[in-house]
């Protein structure tokens, strides 16, 4: 029997073809499209974007210093992803490209998990990642109620941080001021007893 004709490697193209309404990503030349995100995803990627575009990205009650963009599209390699918020230093990055994505990686991305990406942010993304040099990425679950914070050393997430519900921290890179975590949940219902499951992690 002859072996099953290879998958053909995505291109740019089947981005650029992909549905308005869905978020589509290259990783590994395979083509993944999610749902946009549900309003409970939302909420918290614009809550947690808000705070720290103020503090980090304007000078409001932070130090400033960097550019932080909501869902950009970023072409690492051959890799496209789409992260739910990036950051860059300003000595990297001090002005956006005039572009339709940015092919400098981030020094910092968040990942808003959902049961339509937590495969793909967990499993598939980090090594996308790693790889292109990204040096922190948290993670946020807003039904676990979650952040999980890592660095990367030597090539493989560290944990950094694993806070929940309302407690507060200092987290790189944005330690410069102190996170609420109770605030990223002010508009979402309250959780539920599946809601409570374990926490899985990046770092090996």
């Amino acid at each position: 029997m002859d072996p099953a004709p290879k998958k053909p490697r995505a291109t740019y193209q089947d981005v650029l073809d992909a549905p308005e309404h869905e978020v589509a990503e290259i990783v590994a030349g395979q083509l993944h499209l999610s749902p946009r995100p549900a309003a409970p995803h939302a909420s918290v990627m614009s809550l947690l974007g808000a705070d720290l575009i103020a503090a980090f990205g304007r000078g409001r009650g932070g130090p400033g210093g960097w550019t932080i963009l909501i869902e950009p599209e970023l072409h690492l390699g051959e890799d496209i992803v789409v992260p739910d918020i990036a950051g860059w230093r300003h000595d990297r990055l001090p002005v956006v490209p005039d572009a339709a994505y940015v092919t400098l990686a981030p020094d910092w991305i968040c990942e808003v998990l959902s049961r339509s990406t937590e495969k793909l942010d967990r499993a598939e993304k980090p090594a996308v990642y790693a790889a292109a040099g990204v040096r922190w990425a948290w993670l946020v679950h807003p039904i676990r109620r979650t952040l999980e914070a890592f660095r990367l050393e030597a090539g493989k997430w560290v944990v950094l941080a694993i806070l929940k519900d309302d407690e507060r921290g200092r987290i790189e890179p944005f330690d410069a001021i102190e996170l609420e975590l109770s605030t990223l949940w002010t508009l979402l219902p309250l959780p539920t007893p599946a809601s409570e499951a374990g926490v899985a992690s990046w770092a090996e």
